[in-house]
């Protein structure tokens, strides 16, 4: 990398990757005061109804989905499914390789109306 700054093309490179950067860093931080939402069903039953921004990761695969999302340990991080039961496996789970800020949320209906009540607060 050309990291002579009196070169037009190297200034435009290095605010290019420092614009990349300060986004990066904001948005971690901003994720790290909310908690994810993980949607811990089927493929098929995302597909008919979850909350919004929530991500699906079925409750087999929930060690390593959340994993490759790179969240901290202490991340606050919601999970519900279709009655509680399958996002209970999965609280346990995450618990059981570190994840301390996990909470089951139960089913769809209960974790819509908790999202419903947080986004009018």
């Amino acid at each position: 990398m050309n990291l002579n700054f009196l070169n037009p093309q190297a200034r435009g490179h290095f605010f290019t990757q420092f614009v990349l950067l300060f986004t990066l860093v904001c948005s971690t931080t901003l994720l790290a005061d909310e908690a994810v939402w993980i949607d811990v069903r089927s493929a098929q039953e995302y597909s008919e109804g979850h909350v919004p921004d929530a991500i699906n990761i079925p409750y087999e695969e929930i060690v390593a989905g959340v994993a490759a999302l790179e969240l901290g340990l202490d991340q606050p991080i919601n999970v519900y499914c279709g009655s509680g039961r399958r996002s209970g496996i999965a609280k346990e789970s995450l618990e059981a390789v570190g994840y301390t800020q996990v909470v089951n949320l139960g089913g769809l209906d209960d974790a819509l109306a908790i999202a419903e009540a947080e986004a009018t607060e």
